[in-house]
């Protein structure tokens, strides 16, 4: 890079992004990503987001313009030219980047995006692999999706960041797109809200939970593909070896009342709490609560957000070898990830973590490893450096 290229990526940029919905008011990984992300940028650079659902720009903490482009919970082809129409009359000036996260609301604007400005695809899985994994999609409307909506949206982009190898080899694989556009940067933790703050007494206190229990913590979509059957399962079979094991469950999704269910028929309800939704600021405090915090995922897990909140936290994480999980832990605590998604090895790596039968790294090093590796403040400059890249 010369000096007058450092010295661009030195000054103030306009910087367009396309998004979701607005986190928390819509809580999902992709969202908490997006704001986060928008707040770092805000801090040096003009953002406007577009997105569905938005708030005014009134109840945003740093400037950042707002574009509501449409309702969320319109049907999707409304929302879809509502999006275009909206997007087309709030066009004021050209941006100097412009950064896409979401395909389903990028594609209705992708002729309306100026040319000569560089375009940035977030990639933050296959869109319409997932929503056909929990919706049961039939495989016709699965495909149009996938090659109308998704690959030409992917063809329109400059660019791209995914948050893994993992999902750079499906973006390469399934997209056909190749290496050289591909930038692997992980997802942040912002370590001023996520900290080991609190010991496990303390917060344990603050939740109200037991505190003579080893305290195992979740907090995920309750859908299939994250795998909260196959823990309750794995919990079953190790309980009368480890009478004393406690799991805490948040979050909310279709399947609550069948893992509701499920845990009452295996005799887990002394053992087991669906906390429900966690607000935002209780969060951190779950995750200090807790011995381990587990991600038990089956498939589509190209980061492990809440991962990098936990070690923040400076509480241990097990997981599976799904996605890109294993990128997160394997250079810090390899010994923690499940040798297979299925509950026998999850039960496994559960029981050899909680008899201290596998090497678990301290809170100082937990806290130590997310601060120096997964800072939001260095994350985004790395998108940054993507976005205002000089050169294809």
């Amino acid at each position: 890079m010369n000096d007058s290229e450092k010295d661009y990526l030195q000054k103030p940029a306009s910087i367009l992004c396309v998004g979701t919905g607005w986190f928390p008011k819509t809580p999902g990984g992709l969202e908490r990503y997006v704001y986060e992300l928008v707040q770092k940028l805000a801090e040096q650079d003009d953002i406007e987001l577009c997105g569905v659902g938005l708030p005014d720009d009134e109840g945003v903490p740093i400037k950042i313009k707002l574009t509501n482009l449409a309702a969320p919970d319109a049907p999707i082809w409304q929302r879809m030219w509502s999006c275009r129409s909206n997007f087309r009359v709030s066009r004021v000036s050209k941006p100097d980047a412009i950064n896409l996260h979401f395909a389903l609301y990028s594609f209705p604007i992708l002729d309306l995006l100026p040319k000569q400005v560089p375009i940035t695809f977030n990639f933050h899985g296959p869109w319409t692999s997932e929503s056909a994994e929990e919706a049961k999609e039939g495989k016709i409307s699965v495909l149009l999706k996938k090659w109308l909506i998704e690959q030409r949206t992917y063809n329109r982009c400059d660019r791209f960041i995914v948050l893994s190898k993992a999902f750079g080899n499906i973006l390469h694989q399934q997209y056909q797109i190749p290496w050289e556009k591909i930038h692997i940067i992980p997802g942040g933790v912002d370590i001023q809200k996520f900290q080991s703050n609190l010991s496990s007494i303390q917060a344990r206190e603050i939740l109200g939970w037991p505190q003579d229990r080893q305290i195992l913590f979740t907090s995920r979509r309750l859908v299939h593909r994250v795998g909260i059957d196959k823990l309750l399962n794995a919990l079953y079979s190790i309980k009368s070896r480890n009478p004393d094991i406690w799991l805490a469950i948040g979050g909310k999704g279709s399947l609550l009342a069948a893992l509701q269910q499920q845990a009452t028929e295996l005799n887990l309800n002394n053992h087991v709490k669906f906390i429900g939704f966690l607000p935002d600021d209780l969060l951190p405090v779950a995750y200090q609560a807790a011995d381990f915090s587990v991600m038990p995922s089956q498939s589509f897990e190209g980061f492990g957000l809440a991962m990098v909140e936990s070690l923040a936290c400076g509480t241990p994480v097990i997981c599976t070898p799904i996605g890109g999980m294993p990128e997160i832990l394997e250079p810090f605590s390899r010994d923690l990830i499940s040798t297979s998604p299925s509950e026998g090895d999850i039960a496994e790596t559960l029981e050899q973590a909680l008899l201290g039968k596998i090497l678990v790294p301290s809170s100082h090093e937990c806290r130590e490893y997310a601060t120096a590796n997964f800072d939001w403040s260095k994350i985004a400059q790395k998108v940054r450096a993507v976005l205002l890249e000089t050169e294809n």
